[in-house]
């Protein structure tokens, strides 16, 4: 059976014609090899051939490099600008650079983090406190690439490898990492080493990590928020920590689906009343791409709380669901009650009896709380 038979990465990739691009650790990992096999040999190999997870072997054109002398010994640079493909990654067109030095034999490969690459500072992440944040599976690919090189070359494996971006510090302040406890700049992620166009992973796997650091420090409630003004409402309501909220996005099947997986005692979930009467359609993913507001989805659920067939009608033939909560506001009945509860039932179910109570916040765009359940 071929791929596209099969469904998955290549078949998405093949049916929508995007590009896919490389992850920063694909990158870190190109820089490290270009560079190590520099330091054992005074030459930069351009572009540098690397091998993913998955067997595919990109090549990399170098983007800098320098090999100096040090009081040390020498110290080999070398960085790669990341190619995204098609995704819309904060990180496309950012430099990611490798700077090598040799250890004394049996030191292994240490990892550090230079400028524009954070640094772990709150438990829950696959990484210890005060370990650079270059996730577990780029390490280990920087690993048997170094081991490579050095059998190729003549080396011993045993490296000082310093991972940095350029402007990572900057960067960051878009992604998640400030909340999660990574200071200083962005994480070195990827599993596969390949960015799928719209895959969202890197956003799913902060979903998750999120979780893991609310656990880690012992919290018992966390939410769920589809976007800043969502988190504003949580806040005021339970006076949460920061880390308690989980950027959820269009997400919310990750949330349920972790939190199955991995409970809290309490999940809030809270969002637009429009996407969460999706969740309560039974949907998912809230993108608009991928999931409509079913206005007679919304119509019949507000004949179960009291509205008239002419209501009903009008409800059914809204322009937004806004329009559908306003007139049901206007005739006393409570649809945003009736879609938060709903959504309640729906999150449970995709719980399947996890030990975590759930408690569903509808806002308006003002960040006005128009339905609980």
């Amino acid at each position: 059976m071929n791929a596209e038979a099969r469904g998955g990465r290549s078949a998405q990739l093949k049916h929508t014609g995007l590009r896919p691009g490389w992850t920063t650790g694909a990158c870190a990992t190109a820089a490290t090899t270009a560079a190590y096999t520099a330091l054992l040999t005074g030459d930069f190999p351009d572009p540098v051939t690397i091998t993913l997870p998955k067997g595919q072997t990109p090549a990399f054109a170098l983007a800098v490099e320098e090999l100096t002398a040090g009081p040390g010994g020498a110290v080999a640079m070398a960085g790669v600008v990341k190619d995204a493909g098609d995704d819309p990654d904060v990180t496309h067109g950012a430099l990611v650079r490798s700077t090598v030095r040799r250890l004394p034999p049996g030191s292994g490969v240490v990892f550090r983090a230079g400028p524009g690459v954070g640094t772990v500072t709150l438990p829950g992440l696959p990484l210890e406190v005060g370990e650079p944040a270059v996730n577990p599976v780029p390490r280990q690919l920087m690993r048997e690439h170094v081991e490579r090189v050095a059998a190729e070359h003549g080396g011993t494996g045993d490296v000082e490898i310093t991972v940095s971006v350029d402007h990572g510090e900057e960067i960051a302040r878009s992604t998640w990492n400030g909340r999660l406890g990574i200071l200083g700049g962005l994480s070195i992620l990827g599993t596969t080493g390949v960015v799928v166009p719209y895959s969202c992973s890197a956003w799913i796997d902060s979903i998750r990590r999120g979780v893991d650091v609310a656990r880690a420090a012992g919290l018992t409630h966390v939410a769920g928020c589809t976007g800043s003004t969502s988190e504003k409402t949580v806040v005021a309501e339970y006076g949460l920590p920061d880390i308690a909220l989980l950027d959820m996005g269009d997400f919310a099947g990750a949330v349920l689906k972790y939190v199955r997986r991995h409970p809290v005692a309490r999940l809030t979930v809270c969002g637009g009343f429009a996407k969460l009467s999706k969740l309560a359609a039974g949907h998912l993913d809230l993108h608009s791409a991928r999931s409509q507001v079913d206005k007679s989805f919304l119509a019949d659920l507000a004949r179960t709380g009291g509205a008239n067939e002419e209501l009903a009608i009008r409800i059914a033939t809204a322009n937004t669901g806004l329009e559908a909560l306003r007139l049901c506001e206007a005739a006393g009945v409570p649809l945003g009650d009736l879609v938060a509860a709903r959504a309640r039932d729906e999150a449970l179910s995709v719980l399947r009896g996890a030990p975590v109570e759930v408690d569903v916040i509808c806002v308006d765009r003002a960040g006005v709380v128009v339905g609980r359940g």
